[in-house]
């Protein structure tokens, strides 16, 4: 009888070390909670911005074709209304997007207006959905700031990810075990890290793209520093963008933008044009570009540039960009999900908002731990519930506030609201944080219905979607159960 034993698999790391990963995790995760768990909730809501948009302006036109004469309409009548030095970004209807959309920007000027299937244009000022975009992006700093701050995030999200797995030698075998009902604590920490496992990759992938997005300027001024010392930013930006023509601001036609369109079709069968990009309208150095993309590509890989007389001045093709490329290429849509139609888009929202959960729960892992160890945080427990509770409704309230005065500007009373809210809870010392939370969730839902309530009223008859106001109403009846159930079965501190 043989006396071999099977060898049991162990943790590669030894129990010291995972002692203090479990500790720099705790320490990362607290240091940047705040702003990792607001990036995370505007960036679920964002993912919903082409929803948003039609939302928020009911009568918004959705162009579900757009015949190439339509499109060049749409651009001639978009370049009447643009300062010199503009671009126009014209988005056509595609199977994962309907509507068609063309925006004006430059570094002093930004419009947009949706386009009708015949080429006509209305203004689509989706003030909040705005709002939320250059929040999750930039939090509505210095764009070079913000979007610096937003980068180390993803960065600090990235390591707390890696960390936290590092930590946990059970994570594989407790993959399933969820205890729902006993000790608060055991229960948040369940969900933390269940959600966390099953979520994983999505969670990876957002954080790492996020990070490669926010701090692409400083990578590219690294490799600037590396590769061309003496060139600078701009040979690494070369590397990836085709220089401009040579100035020439002479007056010139718009070319016929329906037969461009023809032949980027042509030259590119496979493929269906999706943006046309016109650069310098107007003048003898313009450009215009069009993009297509193919059905099974993330991104659009078959580009044809065409000069101001509408002859062609570059062309690429899946088969021309290497690798690397095609991977900068899908950082934005793997990171929005913005490329697979609304069942794409509720996946990134569900899978957003368990995100949230991890980022809030371990916060409140760390709380309770302390309050079990007789070392009770109240006020940094109130705090936290105006945190991850109080955003949401103040977010709510902005919206709202965009609806009865789209004028105001939302980021001011955001900046106010949050300000406000974090002072007053950290100074509501005889309410406790369980109670807090419980005020500022039973707060969400009664606003969601009435934001639902109130658009889907004047929506309505416009026939504009309730998309967003069936989704406004699921969550309300979801925060509503929550808490019918919480009262029915209180959770053991």
């Amino acid at each position: 009888m043989s006396n071999t034993r099977k060898k049991q698999w162990r943790w590669p790391i030894s129990p010291e070390t995972v002692r203090s990963v479990l500790s720099s995790h705790s320490i990362l995760g607290l240091a940047f909670a705040a702003v990792i768990y607001l990036v995370c909730l505007t960036g679920t809501l964002a993912v919903f911005a082409p929803d948003l948009e039609r939302w928020e302006v009911p009568a918004t036109p959705v162009a579900r074709t757009l015949s190439d004469a339509a499109a060049a309409r749409a651009l001639a009548e978009g370049a009447k209304h643009i300062p010199a030095d503009t671009a126009l970004y014209l988005a056509l209807p595609t199977p994962a997007k309907e509507g068609a959309s063309l925006t004006a920007f430059s570094p002093t000027f930004e419009r947009k207006w949706a386009v009708a299937e015949d080429g006509s244009l209305s203004d689509l000022e989706a003030v909040w959905t705005e709002f939320l975009i250059h929040l999750h992006v930039n939090l509505h700093l210095p764009r070079s700031w913000g979007e610096f701050i937003v980068g180390l995030t993803g960065v600090a999200l990235l390591s707390s990810l890696v960390s936290g797995i590092l930590a946990h030698p059970r994570v594989l075998r407790d993959a399933f075990h969820l205890r729902l009902g006993g000790s608060r604590r055991l229960q948040e920490a369940d969900l933390h890290n269940r959600l966390g496992i099953w979520a994983l990759p999505f969670h990876f992938t957002l954080a790492l793209t996020g990070a490669l997005l926010g701090l692409s300027t400083i990578i590219v001024a690294v490799l600037a520093l590396l590769l061309y010392p003496e060139g600078g930013m701009k040979k690494v930006y070369e590397l990836f963008l085709d220089a401009p023509p040579p100035v020439d601001a002479r007056a010139a036609p718009m070319p016929d933008i329906a037969a461009l369109i023809a032949e980027a079709r042509a030259r590119a069968p496979e493929a269906a044009p999706q943006n046309v990009v016109v650069e310098r309208p107007g003048r003898a150095d313009m450009r215009v570009t069009v993009t297509s993309g193919r059905a099974k590509l993330l991104v659009q890989q078959d580009e044809t540039k065409f000069d101001a007389g509408g002859r062609i001045a570059g062309e690429e093709h899946p088969q021309d960009f290497v690798t690397g490329t095609r991977i900068l290429g899908g950082i934005g849509q793997l990171h929005f999900g913005w490329y697979g139609g609304l069942p794409v888009r509720i996946a990134y929202g569900l899978l957003g908002i368990a995100l949230c959960v991890v980022t809030s729960s371990g916060v409140t892992i760390w709380l309770a731990r302390r309050r079990d160890r007789g070392r009770p945080a109240p006020q940094w427990e109130r705090i936290w519930a105006a945190v991850c509770w109080g955003q949401p409704v103040i977010l709510t309230l902005t919206a709202l506030l965009s609806w009865f005065a789209p004028e105001a500007s939302l980021p001011t009373v955001w900046l106010v609201l949050t300000v406000l809210s974090i002072m007053a809870s950290a100074l509501a010392r005889t309410v406790p944080g369980l109670s807090l939370a419980r005020i500022w969730r039973q707060a969400l839902a009664a606003l969601l219905v009435v934001l639902a309530l109130i658009h889907g009223a004047a929506a309505l008859p416009k026939g504009g979607s309730l998309l967003v106001d069936g989704l406004l109403m699921a969550g309300a009846l979801a925060l509503f159960a929550g808490e019918l159930r919480t009262r029915a079965k209180p959770v053991a501190a």
